[in-house]
């Protein structure tokens, strides 16, 4: 069964063909600059399994446009994976926001697409270019099934106490002002892999208690017991919880008015600021990658080491509290871009959490390569680095669904 995982954005359309017999990737590419025109206008980067690339400058008008490029390059005689598109068994579309309407991966209809539309209200940044998306591929790809693959879908199971905020309810039950959570694709995706680890290690499924760090540009925790979601640091939006790249996290929401009041900030001057000034570039003033942050840091710029010192406050602070919410700890997972890759930030985040039964190994946490246990051998808690690959759980969850199959318990 090939899947193919579609992920739109505003101006851009990154895709993944994923055989699912052998979790394959047999293509992958992306469509930039959708709409743009003239000496940086919008082009096609194709890569296969095998190595042969394609890369094609060309006007792309819409998300259509994109759609029929990418079934142009998987079929192309020198660069495609598959003979025809008819080889496509179905597609699964990553659609950010689901609200309370979607507690797991839907087959696309009418009312699901009308549904999507109407949260778009909740997420005004993601929700209409995912509908660009899954709009392209039915009208290019008819007949084909469609997945929609919700990143809020994990959390649904947090309960109520953990998701309305103490503001009027009217809020909450007219408007649905609540917290919904994000990332949740990934946590669940290593969320799972950790508990197959602690199985193994005879923690039973049902008893296990996960703390799961999505450390990227975005950044998100999240409490995981059992299996399900308890507690999530992103909320309504994704600005709530850690420090990002660019997104403040928790801040004091009387800022707000008092930027209004004092500094004559509009509505969209505060959107602006707290989406995409702040985080590590906002403090550091250098840049939004972590990477870049780590490196001025070592050379003395001091506004880069408290950048990077408030970023592994915020995750050992939030880790402490998610361990008090599920009264207890058996591993915390760290992934994504930061977590993967930064033995620095890893040992940073860990240090001081010896009361909880976290003890990190110097040496295997330098030299982990992909999925680690860099645990010292007699922590009581684990820490795990596990790679998270929201396509291939994306691809998972649109075969699961397509042929009937359950939810991951």
């Amino acid at each position: 069964m090939l899947v193919l995982v579609v992920n739109a954005g505003s101006s851009s359309l990154k895709y993944q063909l994923i055989d699912i017999a052998t979790e394959q990737v047999l293509a992958r590419g992306i469509a930039e600059r959708i709409g743009s025109a003239g000496r940086n206008g919008s082009r096609l980067m194709h890569l296969t399994a095998g190595g042969r690339k394609l890369k094609t400058k060309v006007e792309i008008a819409d998300h259509r446009a994109a759609m029929r490029l990418v079934f142009r390059a998987l079929t192309d005689p020198d660069t495609g994976a598959i003979r025809d598109v008819s080889e496509i068994s179905a597609i699964g579309h990553r659609v950010v926001h689901g609200g309370e309407s979607f507690s797991d991966s839907v087959i696309i209809d009418r009312k699901v697409i009308d549904t999507i539309s109407r949260l778009s209200e909740l997420a005004p940044l993601h929700n209409p270019p995912n509908l660009m998306g899954i709009q392209a591929a039915m009208e290019v790809l008819p007949g084909v099934p469609e997945v929609a693959v919700f990143d809020t879908a994990f959390h649904q199971s947090i309960p109520r106490h953990a998701y309305v905020y103490a503001l009027p309810y009217e809020l909450y039950t007219e408007h649905g002002v609540r917290r919904y959570g994000f990332h949740g694709t990934s946590h669940k995706f290593v969320a799972s892999r950790a508990g197959r680890i602690l199985e193994a290690r005879g923690v039973p499924r049902e008893r296990q208690k996960i703390v799961t760090c999505h450390l990227g540009n975005g950044v998100s925790i999240t409490a995981v017991k059992g299996g399900k979601s308890v507690d999530t640091s992103m909320g309504l939006t994704p600005v709530e919880g850690l420090v990002m790249g660019t997104r403040c996290g928790d801040i004091d929401p009387a800022i707000i008015p008092f930027l209004e009041e004092k500094l004559n900030y509009s509505a969209d001057d505060i959107e602006e600021l707290i989406n995409r000034k702040s985080g590590l570039l906002g403090i550091s003033g250098v840049s939004n990658d972590m990477r870049d942050v780590e490196a001025s840091a070592a050379a003395g710029n001091e506004r880069s080491k408290l950048a990077f010192e408030i970023f592994c406050y915020r995750v050992r602070k939030y880790i402490g509290a998610y361990a008090a919410s599920l009264s207890g700890l058996d591993a915390v997972v760290l992934t994504a871009g930061i977590g993967e890759h930064s033995p620095g930030v890893r040992a940073s985040v860990c240090s001081g959490l010896e009361f909880l039964g976290i003890r990190i190994d110097p040496e295997k946490n330098e030299n982990c390569r992909g999925e680690c246990d860099i645990s010292a051998e007699d922590a009581g808690v684990r820490t795990l680095v596990i790679p998270t690959n929201e396509e291939l759980a994306i691809a998972r969850e649109t075969a699961r669904v397509v042929t009937g199959g359950d939810a991951d318990k």
